[in-house]
């Protein structure tokens, strides 16, 4: 029996501004994990606090709104895609915070944008979207960026040795779940708007978190680790809002070129925390080909997000 797919609908320029918005946010995301576990709370207890107050206070909104999920929609196919979604967001945030006690936000930046990359090659293959010479010319040079920006760190990466290379296999596998996860969010806008999506996914998280997290390493805190996990539950919120909301009004291939922002943007925070506190471990500077290549990045992802592509390919049916 053939099924229609999740196509974008709404306002481009709207799409847009959300996944820049959530490019924004998650640059400076990995800085403030890495600096909260040099606090002493470890990957588990980060994340089960970022999902348990996103649930709360997104469950709130929708009790509020009176527009909490009817579970009664999602049917056999539409569970098995909230599991899959489950399964790859709360991996993603574990492994990802994990990978953080090996390599420095940089890197793991660096090594994340596997999951852009891929969610692009969904978007291709699974929805049917298309892109134009220009938008492929614009990811050719966006991955060129990076291989300019990420200079210095690329040999290190290729003679990968101890726990440098722990830290990158865990990237990896944090960018396929997390493709796995935004994949199955895309369909699941067909049945349930991606607010409700999200708080399914926070609430489930809660539960599974929970046997392995220690919620009393909170008193243990300093006053500037306590205020980085407030902003790691509102960058839970406002990121994956945005993100969510993008996928409504921009297709997948352009949301993920966007979102490809996202390490130009944490090592302009890494200068940026350099200059005002040179003891901060967030990093190190780059060369001459590093800024480089910073520039082809916003170059690349702006022709690929930005580009006129061809007519948007009609619905695809599965058997």
């Amino acid at each position: 029996m053939a099924r229609t797919l999740h196509r974008a609908r709404g306002n481009p320029r709207l799409g847009l501004l959300l996944a820049l918005a959530t490019a924004l946010l998650w640059g400076f995301l990995s800085i403030a994990l890495r600096l909260l576990l040099l606090d002493g709370m470890d990957a588990f207890t980060i994340t089960w606090y970022r999902l348990t107050a996103a649930a709360l206070l997104l469950g709130t909104f929708q009790v509020w709104r009176g527009r909490l999920p009817a579970l009664g929609d999602l049917r056999g196919e539409g569970w098995g895609l909230l599991a899959i979604a489950l399964g790859g967001l709360v991996g993603n945030y574990v492994l990802f915070v994990v990978a953080l006690d090996y390599v420095p936000p940089a890197t793991a930046q660096l090594v994340i944008q596997l999951a852009p990359i891929l969610f692009l090659l969904g978007g291709l293959v699974i929805f049917g979207e298309s892109f134009s010479r220009w938008q492929w010319l614009g990811l050719a040079v966006l991955i060129a960026g990076l291989l300019l920006f990420f200079n210095q760190r690329l040999a290190n990466l290729v003679r990968l040795s101890g726990t440098e290379a722990i830290g990158v296999a865990i990237v990896v596998v944090a960018a396929v779940v997390w493709t796995a996860y935004a994949l199955a969010q895309k369909q699941l806008l067909m049945t349930l708007s991606s607010v409700n999506i999200l708080l399914l996914i926070y609430v489930g998280a809660t539960v599974l978190l929970l046997p392995v997290a220690s919620p009393g390493q909170i008193a243990d805190l300093s006053g500037l680790g306590l205020g980085l996990l407030a902003f790691g539950v509102f960058n839970t919120l406002a990121a994956y809002g945005c993100f969510a909301e993008a996928l409504e009004h921009w297709e997948a291939s352009r949301v993920s070129a966007v979102i490809s922002l996202t390490p130009l943007i944490t090592i302009l925070v890494v200068y940026a925390m350099l200059a005002l506190w040179p003891a901060a471990d967030v990093g190190e500077k780059l060369d001459g080909l590093g800024i480089a290549g910073s520039v082809l990045i916003v170059a690349g992802s702006m022709m690929t997000a930005l580009g006129r592509g061809s007519r948007d390919a009609e619905p695809v049916a599965l058997d």
